[in-house]
């Protein structure tokens, strides 16, 4: 299934100016620059001038698809969303990068974009804007993500409901292997070449990953204080580009749920995980 560029479709991209910074104070990646790969629903840096997203509305009212950025506070810019959308649905198309290195993740078939809108209403997590993947065939792809090693990945996540189907939250395209997954007995897994099954039981709770790994051997906790994964050695593979929703090779294990925010650094950033977990959990209220 081939897949759309932004600048593929520039054309319809009719609002691609920046917002304001809001109240003033720095914003995510102001205090933790030089990310990856940052995608969001809120904006992430004060010199970012682009959207967050661009949707396409199920109406086929020409034109189909239209980028939708932030509000004054920094915020997705609902109102333009739904003007957009209208009464129908409204699905995601390309989730931009906000790190400044053009890596934004899209999908090109409608049929398997995640939701953003329902029925005129704005599908939210916590009373925030959020992406939702409906377990069937909705994933990204950004295949211009590349990490060395080490690097940390912070991501807000929900499952909608808990089956006993192996589901993929994200992974790399290519069988580089880097993955975070529910398990068909409803563990958490992790790895980046060799995995582990953690002792966490996946639920339809909110939760924050935090995903660590500083060369040769990695941590994982789950909303800040819950420690699953302790210097354990699960493979040095890098990112060689990044599916978001399912599994590499040929697209399946499609993940179910929300995510509203998605970070990937190419560097350590255990020294920094509290402020970044702080900020990310001040914003979505996840624990």
């Amino acid at each position: 299934m081939p897949f759309i560029s932004a600048s593929a479709i520039s054309p319809y991209n009719s609002i691609r100016g920046g917002a304001a910074e809001g109240a003033g104070e720095p914003l995510l990646l102001d205090l933790y620059p030089n990310a990856a790969a940052a995608y969001s629903l809120r904006k992430l840096k004060t010199d970012y001038t682009g959207p967050a997203i661009q949707v396409t509305r199920s109406s086929g009212e020409v034109p189909t698809n239209q980028d939708i950025g932030f509000n004054s506070n920094g915020e997705l810019d609902t109102v333009s969303l739904l003007e957009f959308v209208g009464e129908g649905d409204g699905t995601v198309a390309i989730w931009y990068d906000q790190s400044g290195n053009g890596n934004d993740a899209s999908q090109g078939s409608e049929s398997a974009q995640p939701n953003i809108v329902s029925s005129g209403s704005v599908i939210t997590q916590n009373g925030k804007p959020t992406v939702q993947f409906d377990g069937s065939n909705d994933y990204f792809e950004a295949s211009t993500v590349t990490t060395g090693n080490p690097k940390s990945i912070f991501i807000p996540s929900k499952f909608d409901s808990i089956s006993s189907a192996e589901k993929v939250i994200f992974d790399s395209i290519t069988t580089n292997q880097s993955l975070l997954y529910k398990s068909i007995g409803n563990k958490i897994g992790i790895g980046f070449g060799s995995f582990t099954l953690t002792s966490y039981t996946a639920t339809t709770d909110f939760i924050l990953y935090s995903i660590l790994h500083n060369g040769s051997t990695s941590n994982m906790y789950v909303d800040s204080s819950t420690q699953i994964v302790n210097n354990q050695n699960l493979g040095t593979n890098a990112f060689n580009g990044l599916r978001i929703g399912a599994v590499r090779g040929s697209a399946s294990l499609f993940f179910n749920g929300v995510i509203p925010e998605f970070i990937v650094w190419g560097s350590d950033q255990s020294a920094n995980r509290g402020g970044i977990e702080n900020n990310i959990n001040n914003y979505y209220n996840v624990y």
